[in-house]
């Protein structure tokens, strides 16, 4: 890089200098092990309380052997968007085996989850047209309304019914073409439930549209892990389901299950999928392979949550405030200095539980975020469970 270049962006020193001071820097960590719940780091033997990889799919033999045998028979890549030469039949049944998954009449694969979101959201809300979001929504789900710079929306409290009524009740939003209510299905920072039920109710009462992102939520609520609308009974009444394919299912990218009408309309309309290459043919068979072993081995979800109920428990026990209902348990500190430090302390012992801080979470709720895992061992835990046990006493947290 010449001089020049980098005097021009010399400013941007400063800026990561600002962030180094405020305990909001954050440095990529880089495995040399398979993602598991025993990793290693820069050669250090560690046990993993940070990953999405719920039932530990993305080492299960047969997900492994898809992948191969669709590579032996496909090659690597497709070279292409799936509206030239991009999609094969492989695609095709993934998003079909994906409905079914979702109950839904049809589905759409994008890149990521961050896509599916995105592209549901732009692709049929228009200025004539009102969103109504849940504050906490993710990061995708936020930058998908900001997108539709013309599209009126309102945030409403987070799972505040009563805030979501008195703004459904509003006459401009009732003069809308269409109110689209979104939520998470389990928020990520917190792995609270959405009172989804609550909010069907209310969508049915005003003639709305519900979205859910269930990208937590698969593979972890409902029968299969099909997620939180079946969790809740409420399938027929979610009109776009949204998920990934990289947290429990184990492999890479995002979808959305909805009508056959709603397909067309994204496959014709999406900017995600109309300039993104498709997914590799291995990605599609390993996410077949996951939904086939999430509904023939029910061990791994149960696993998951006997791991999620120890753990719990035991930093209850401790005196950490654990009542989230689900495999997210974060430890909410509030400094952000106090949650680095907590993480690094964890990490010395063998622990790795990422520091969560501004601008994922607010800067007021700065946090230690752990997940669990099906493949923890009792042993696991329990080992974890000391560290948490030693280091807050250390530093005054317990």
């Amino acid at each position: 890089m010449t001089t020049s270049t980098t005097n021009r962006l010399a400013f941007l020193e400063d800026d990561l200098q600002q962030l180094k001071d405020q305990h909001l820097y954050q440095e990529l960590m880089v495995m040399d092990s398979a993602q598991g719940v025993e990793i290693t780091i820069d050669g250090r033997s560690l046990l993993n309380f940070s990953s999405n990889n719920y039932l530990g799919l993305n080492t299960h033999p047969k997900l492994k052997e898809a992948a191969k045998q669709a590579i032996d028979k496909y090659g690597v890549g497709t070279g292409s968007v799936r509206t030239i030469i991009g999609t094969q039949d492989i695609h095709q049944e993934l998003e079909s085996k994906l409905a079914e998954f979702k109950h839904t009449e049809a589905s759409l694969v994008l890149q990521s989850g961050f896509m599916a979101n995105t592209a549901a959201v732009c692709s049929i809300m228009t200025d004539q047209d009102v969103i109504l979001t849940d504050e906490l929504n993710h990061a995708s789900i936020i930058d998908a309304c900001r997108l539709l710079k013309n599209t009126p929306r309102h945030i409403f409290r987070h799972a505040d019914m009563a805030h979501l009524e008195t703004l459904l009740g509003q006459e401009a939003v009732q003069a809308a073409r269409q109110r689209l209510i979104i939520t998470d299905g389990i928020f990520s920072m917190d792995g609270d439930i959405a009172p989804l039920d609550k909010i069907c109710a209310l969508a049915n009462q005003y003639n709305a549209l519900v979205m859910v992102d269930d990208a937590h939520a698969s593979g972890v609520l409902g029968a299969h892990g099909s997620g939180t609308a079946n969790h809740f009974g409420v399938s027929d009444q979610v009109h776009i389901h949204v998920g990934t394919l990289s947290k429990a299912v184990g492999a890479l990218g995002g979808y959305v299950a909805s009508t056959r009408a709603m397909r067309e309309i994204m496959i014709n309309k999406a900017r995600p999928f109309l300039f993104s290459t498709s997914h590799p043919p291995s990605v599609a068979a390993t996410c077949l392979a996951a939904l086939q072993v999430m509904q023939t081995e029910p061990q791994w979800m149960e696993r998951l949550w006997a791991n999620t109920n120890a753990f719990k428990a035991g930093m209850k026990a401790l005196g950490y405030d654990a009542d989230s209902p689900t495999p997210i348990v974060p430890v909410i500190v509030g400094e952000s200095a106090l949650a680095q430090q907590l993480s690094k302390r964890l990490f010395e012992l063998g622990i790795y539980a990422r520091a969560i801080v501004f601008p994922t979470v607010a800067r007021d709720k700065a946090r230690v975020r752990v997940q669990l895992c099906a493949l923890h061992t009792p042993e696991h835990i329990e080992q974890a469970l000391t560290a948490f046990e030693t280091v807050g006493r250390e530093l005054g947290i317990l």
